[in-house]
């Protein structure tokens, strides 16, 4: 039986699909029993308060009706975890959970084969309430090993993963900031992650985090007395193992006064710590021997924890998940695909599955089953298994014995108009099929992390519980991707998007998205479009009124239409005064629209002048009761309430109690929280990254750039960058006034910026031609940059040109 959490997943087999119905704080799965139903599921666990009269006419489906049914799905995992006593590693801790996890998988399975294990993981960072049992009831009776990692945000957490997980083997990676909201102080953090290894054998950790040190002993020793520590530390010398690093050696002390000194493929402090988490693992493992140690880590391959959406030839679009191939994570990048649909092909590139612990003949016939479901215009499989296994798969796919065979012949015209799925396991070297078909462009590229695009929206949602939300994906989503940012909108069931002009509604339309959407600034000229494509206009004066008014009868007049089909959104002016109808308007508005009843207000609504900034919150205060005056006004006239909103999202952070029937979501969703309340809850979700095209040294006195602006007080290296204002890059962040970060490093601009390029000063830095250069992100922040030229981040965002790649990724 298929456990299922999210009705918006792929089925491949719903009638042996067991729907869990977890009510959350944003989401009620009881909701979507029906579309399920409809779908074909037929099994459901539901809360019993939450069970419908209706669902009686469903005679074929079975309820099982329980108290709670988070609770109940955690409670089937744990007692599917006590079918299995194989070795099972469990990981928590603030950072490096997911890497450690994942880089035990690719040690694990190679090396000399009488240590190897067949593996079941979480997929990707599936380790939370919900991640947690979901990935525990893949365990089946092949595997003989177990690894999977727990995340908390609060207290009492952790107890129900330790009863699914029960791991015999624990590594706490490390402790930092991360979720410290949720916890009174860092050592109660501690202890509630410690809590993971109550019943654990053995415990991994690094005693130079004095917090989880003194936790260890003080707290996990009272309750698993008979745990076994193994300590170790670049820095302490009473512990187990003492780790030292030169360059890109690691030198091992053990208990035993030997030394194991390995070569590491990754030196930076992060990874050395998540290398010897891996390695003292392996070492409880059993595996001891230093040439088969460094044989392992000779095969070790950075970890990929995202989905990239990236444009290919042919007018094609890419997901690259190229660093691994399972039957979950196939199922993951398969709900990402089907989110996708700005282009009419879909391609699914797929190499042999590894290592699943599934028998042969059945785990083909599982993936052949995925991909009939999926219904690809063109499979293409790679492997040995695949090309064994083929007569299970649509008869016009393709099969390949290898990569290279792959790459020999391949031709770009398969991926015409596609989106492709390329997900391949690490031993296929799926890279070189991306390199291979992903367009070539110049090195400036707009990362968009669409978790955090997510967590903003739910963040946002938090805050106007019980509410509709319009979401603004107007100015090409903010300089984000519109299609892109729209689809994932609809993904996550927004009730209307808002754009400025009628193509950039027909643009969403024509890339499968069908949400309503409000276009803001309608001209005479397209109402035909609106019509055509179902796009519903902001009405803001008589003038705009009469035509919308005159245009519907005019079509009414040649053919039948649907009643109420023509809806419009009344924009009111409460002290903007930029558009919309003043109050004493309203009764002129009335009477036109009683003696037209088929045009129908779907919403009214104004906009705040100054919700970001207290010093207006009387000025606030005053709009929303004009607001709510002239919106009576208007409901006592038609005879109806149309939805009201009034907030944007500096208003749904500072004026809760104003959020009426909807809010509008703009730039706080694309993470600017430009009220600057609560700084931090907001995540950045653009990141612009340019590369260094050529190094020189230039001598003192000389000068830099067009108009000989940029004069040297010192002699310099001075880098030039792939970035102008061609690119959207300010020429007022010239003669150093902008910064931007260079491998650590803030480096200032020197001379004009120019068209198509930028230079900087990287005297103090540590860098190479073809390093890569933080524009804005994570260290240099778009609001900082903004201030630098007295504009506002709108302004920095929207001016990224479209010749800039945008690369959607997600976990």
């Amino acid at each position: 039986m298929l456990w299922l959490t999210d009705s918006r997943q792929l089925l491949t087999a719903p009638a042996n699909t067991l729907f869990f119905a977890i009510r959350g704080e944003r989401h009620d799965g009881h909701r979507y029993i029906d579309e399920l139903y409809e779908r074909g599921v037929r099994q459901f666990v539901v809360e019993r308060e939450a069970m419908r009269p209706a669902w009686a006419n469903l005679t074929d489906a079975h309820f099982i009706e329980v108290q709670n049914v988070l609770g109940q799905l955690q409670q089937m995992a744990a007692q599917h975890r006590q079918q299995f006593t194989i070795p099972v590693i469990g990981i928590t801790g603030s950072n490096g959970k997911t890497i450690v996890k994942e880089w035990l998988a690719q040690l694990l399975a190679g090396g000399s084969a009488p240590t190897d294990y067949v593996i079941a993981r979480s997929p990707k960072s599936y380790n939370s309430q919900v991640g947690v049992p979901l990935s525990v009831g893949e365990l089946n009776e092949s595997h003989t090993l177990g690894i999977f990692e727990a995340g908390i945000s609060q207290p009492h957490e952790m107890a129900a993963l330790e009863a699914i997980i029960r791991p015999t083997i624990g590594v706490f990676t490390n402790i930092g900031t991360a979720h410290d909201e949720g916890f009174k102080s860092r050592k109660q953090k501690v202890a509630e992650k410690l809590r993971l290894f109550t019943h654990a054998q053995t415990l991994i950790y690094r005693a130079d985090y004095a917090d989880i040190d003194d936790e260890v002993n003080m707290l996990l020793r009272a309750v698993n007395p008979n745990i076994r520590l193994i300590r170790w530390s670049t820095a302490l010398d009473s512990v187990d193992y003492r780790a030292n690093v030169q360059g890109d050696s690691l030198r091992l002390n053990r208990p035993d006064g030997t030394v194991t000194t390995l070569r590491l493929p990754f030196t930076d402090p992060a990874s050395v710590e998540n290398l010897t988490h891996c390695l003292l693992t392996l070492n409880e493992l059993g595996i001891t021997n230093e040439a088969d140690l460094q044989k392992r880590l000779n095969h070790l391959r950075p970890v990929s924890m995202r989905l990239e959406l990236k444009e290919g030839v042919q007018n094609s679009v890419l997901i690259d998940d190229s660093y691994n191939n399972d039957v979950a994570g196939l199922q993951l990048a398969l709900n990402f695909l089907n989110g996708q649909q700005s282009r009419p092909r879909q391609v699914l590139v797929l190499s042999d599955v590894l290592q699943s612990g599934i028998p042969d003949d059945e785990l083909y016939e599982q993936i052949a089953r995925i991909v009939a479901e999926q219904k690809p215009d063109l499979f293409v499989g790679v492997g040995l298994m695949m090309g064994h296994h083929k007569t299970r798969f649509p008869a016009t796919s393709l099969f390949f014995e290898d990569t290279d065979a792959l790459l020999n012949n391949l031709r770009p015209d398969w991926f015409r108009d596609a989106t492709v799925l390329v997900k391949g396991a690490r031993s296929f070297a799926f890279e070189q099929v991306v390199s291979r078909l992903q367009r070539k462009v110049h090195g400036t590229v707009l990362h968009i992390d669409l978790d955090a695009l997510t967590h903003n929206l739910n963040y946002y949602r938090a805050k106007a519980p019980n509410t509709k939300i319009m979401v603004m994906v107007k100015a090409f989503a903010y300089g984000s991707g519109s299609t892109e940012i729209a689809r994932l909108l609809q993904f996550n069931r927004v009730d209307y998007l808002a754009v400025a002009y009628a193509d950039e509604g027909v643009a969403l339309r024509q890339n499968g998205i069908d949400l309503s959407i409000m276009v803001m600034n309608p001209s005479i000229e397209t109402f035909q479009t609106l019509l055509d494509y179902q796009l519903e206009p902001e009405i803001y004066s008589m003038r705009l009124l009469k035509a919308w008014g005159d245009f519907s009868r005019s079509v009414d007049s040649t053919r039948a239409t649907t009643p109420h089909s023509y809806l419009l959104h009344v924009k009111i002016d409460t002290g903007m005064h930029r558009l919309g109808f003043l109050p004493n308007e309203i009764p002129d508005v009335l009477n036109y629209l009683a003696e037209r009843p088929h045009l129908r207000v779907a919403t009214v609504f104004s906009h705040l002048v100054g919700a970001d900034d207290a010093s207006f919150n009387s000025f606030s205060r005053q709009q929303y009761d004009r607001f709510i005056n002239a919106a009576e006004t208007l409901e006592h006239g038609l005879g109806y309430r149309p939805t009201r909103h009034l907030l944007n999202s500096a208003g749904i952070i500072r004026f809760p109690e104003f959020r009426l029937d909807m809010v509008r979501l703009g730039i706080g969703l694309y993470g600017v929280e430009s009220s600057e309340t609560e700084p931090g809850q907001v995540l950045p979700v653009g990141t612009l990254r340019t590369v260094v095209s050529q190094i020189k040294t230039v001598r003192a006195g000389d000068t830099v750039g067009y108009s000989r602006r940029g004069v040297l007080t010192h002699d310099a290296r001075v880098a030039t960058l792939a970035l102008g204002y061609a690119d959207g890059y300010d020429r007022r962040f010239g003669n150093g006034v902008g910064m931007v970060w260079v491998n650590g490093t803030r480096c200032p601009t020197v001379g004009n910026v120019c068209m198509d390029m930028t230079m900087i000063d990287v005297t103090h830095a540590n860098v190479e031609e073809s390093d890569e250069v933080e524009v804005f992100g994570s260290n240099v922040a778009i609001t900082e940059l903004a201030r630098t030229i007295n504009t506002i981040p709108y302004e920095l965002l929207t001016n990224v040109s479209e010749r800039v790649k945008r690369v959607f990724f997600k976990e």
